[in-house]
């Protein structure tokens, strides 16, 4: 798993460093060539109300005459324009063009950087809907492999952009790779790893390795300095799709749902080799029949599809629930990672030191998770980011708001991996790969509106928490709804997802052990 989670965390993240725009930039003068940067804001520049320099706008003047004269310090009175010759960037911040700032998204094109985050989910919408559906009908190696080559050659693609387009184009693509290209592997992991080490298996290796990649991540821009060579060096770990064909078994648990009961047997054998252990044949013998029994019992489940998991009240239920307390941490996940960087602070360290809490959010939930249950750490973790959210919202420090929006970006960090284990637990193995990725989808289209929420800060910079918090506090108050799969094995079949649950309560909280509300059929 872990190179794939590398791939995870530099497809998400790496189209911020990429796009990155300083704090600082106005309008550029040829004219002023000779003159230093200072000079030329002092005799070009407007001043806003704050007195800092406009950004957008230029005084409408002869400036070969102003050096003739000797003029130095412009005139508030004269005439304004808009930006005529393109922009210069103040570099001091950000020590490196991005293709945003070569190309000048900047003023009346600033949505840009936010419609192609937009458009890179739209690619993981497509990628989910394929990818998913490959992945049930033709193994989750197929649609592992699938995904990362395809996210792989689009980020090489992306360099050769020369405008907004093209550059849409190619995000669109790495788009179809995110978040396939970790999914699949997480759910051929999940379908080997019996309910003991579940909850270490699926987290652990999140909390160390995506961890590692992402407070990494800016600090590979930062000293390459190069948008280009980012983008190279971040696709690299996407190739390992092409030898995991070589490396990585495929899912057992899905052979077998496929009745290549033999096949299956073959790799477990293999297992039994690697880890020196030796059972007895009738074992297999028994897997055989008991495998053979349930296919011709449930033969139709070849042409199961996503839709299946609303045909039955409960499944239904179960689906919808996930899919929009999915849709809750995507957006409220990808809203703390973008609005992290309006601060006002260092964007690298910032990002770095909010990216970091993603390991002692995964350590201890991977300590946790199995004592305190799913369904009330989801609650809990969720309305309490919603609220520190709003909370950051309300502070005017800078430091204190990004300590703060940093406790809600620990808090969500645990509700996302809480979501991506629940999820994949929830649904049977015949729909499972395809039910995850609708899950995920849904998810995409939350964070579509991502970039709106964050741009919400032009007209005020408390808004994008705000309204960030209040979605985090209501989605958060659906997991209650869902059932508790803490030590439950894996529903395999629709009816086994249709039953799964059915017997609990809404639930005594595990580590306590006392219910609090009766049961929700």
């Amino acid at each position: 798993m872990i190179p794939f989670t590398f791939s995870f965390a530099f497809v998400y993240f790496t189209q911020i460093f990429i796009t990155i725009i300083p704090e600082d930039y106005w309008c550029q003068v040829p004219e002023l060539a000779q003159l230093d940067s200072g000079q030329r804001q002092l005799l070009a520049i407007p001043k806003t109300n704050d007195g800092t320099f406009e950004s957008c706008k230029m005084y409408d003047v002869n400036y070969t005459e102003l050096l003739q004269a000797g003029t130095k310090i412009a005139d508030p009175t004269w005439p304004i324009t808009e930006c005529r010759n393109g922009w210069e960037y103040d570099f001091s911040d950000i020590p490196y063009p991005s293709i945003a700032t070569e190309l000048n998204w900047v003023c009346s094109h600033d949505a840009y950087p936010h419609y192609a985050v937009a458009i890179f989910f739209c690619g993981s919408i497509v990628g989910g809907l394929i990818f998913g559906w490959v992945a049930d009908h033709f193994g989750r190696k197929p649609a592992l492999v699938g995904t990362n080559l395809t996210g792989f050659v689009a980020s090489v693609a992306t360099v050769l952009a020369t405008n907004f387009w093209q550059f849409a184009v190619c995000r669109f693509f790495v788009g179809i790779a995110f978040d396939n290209c970790f999914t699949m592997m997480y759910i051929l992991v999940l379908e080997y790893v019996g309910p003991s080490w579940r909850t270490f298996v699926a987290n652990m290796n999140i909390a160390i390795f995506f961890t590692i990649a992402t407070t990494g991540l800016p600090w590979i821009a930062y000293f390459t300095k190069n948008w280009q060579l980012l983008t190279i060096i971040t696709s690299m770990t996407l190739l390992i799709g092409a030898v995991v064909l070589f490396i990585v078994p495929e899912s057992a648990r899905w052979l077998v749902s496929e009745e290549r009961i033999d096949e299956a047997i073959v790799i477990m054998k293999k297992f039994e080799k690697v880890n020196k252990k030796n059972f007895d044949p009738i074992i297999y013998d028994r897997l055989r029949q008991t495998a053979h029994r349930e296919a011709l019992k449930h033969k139709e489940h070849k042409d199961y599809t996503v839709l299946d998991l609303f045909k039955t009240p409960r499944l239904r239920k179960n689906t919808i629930l996930l899919i929009l307390i999915w849709m809750t941490i995507s957006l409220l996940f990808d809203g703390h990672v973008r609005q992290i960087g309006n601060l006002g602070l260092d964007p690298f360290i910032t990002f770095s030191v909010a990216a970091a809490t993603e390991f002692p959010a995964d350590t201890l939930l991977t300590c946790t998770l199995d004592i305190w249950g799913r369904r009330w750490y989801a609650f809990g973790s969720l309305v309490l980011s919603g609220l520190f959210s709003i909370l950051s919202s309300l502070v005017d420090s800078k430091k204190i708001a990004a300590v703060l929006a940093i406790i809600g970006r620990f808090l969500v960090n645990i509700s996302l991996n809480i979501g991506l284990q629940y999820s994949a637990e929830v649904l049977p193995t015949v729909v499972r790969a395809q039910g995850v990725a609708l899950v995920h989808i849904m998810g995409y289209v939350a964070a579509i509106l991502s970039p709106g929420i964050i741009y919400l800060n032009v007209f005020n910079v408390k808004l994008p928490f705000i309204v960030l918090g209040i979605i985090g506090i209501l989605g958060g108050s659906l997991s209650i709804f869902l059932p508790e799969t803490l030590d439950e094995d894996l529903p395999d079949t629709l009816e086994d997802g249709e039953e799964f649950g059915r017997h609990q309560k809404i639930h005594h909280a595990p580590c306590c052990g006392k219910q609090i509300v009766e049961t929700i059929a």
